[in-house]
């Protein structure tokens, strides 16, 4: 997959240096990845939140952050759309 947005993965983790492993772990498999549906994800990643539009919420470093991307699966693109603690998560609304 190709990621789209990521100096927003990057100020996460500049932000939070203990989220950095987790993040970089992350990325290394999303990129590495083929997804071709939701379910690929979820077979992966069986916390992760589905949203419509094919946003997706994905729980890093035991659910301490969060982030939010949106898949476009035809073309094989995940694009970052935020990316924070959970409790900053808690006072967002992604129209759930």
């Amino acid at each position: 997959m190709q990621l789209v947005n990521i100096p927003i993965l990057e100020a996460l983790k500049a932000a939070h240096a203990d989220a950095r492993g987790a993040l970089d772990a992350w990325r290394k498999e999303v990129e590495g990845a083929a997804w071709s549906s939701p379910q690929d994800i979820k077979d992966r990643y069986a916390s992760a939140s589905f949203l419509s539009g094919n946003r997706i919420i994905f729980n890093i470093k035991g659910n301490s952050y969060r982030l939010v991307v949106k898949v476009r699966f035809h073309n094989g693109i995940v694009m970052i759309e935020w990316g924070g603690t959970h409790a900053e998560y808690d006072k967002k609304n992604f129209g759930q």
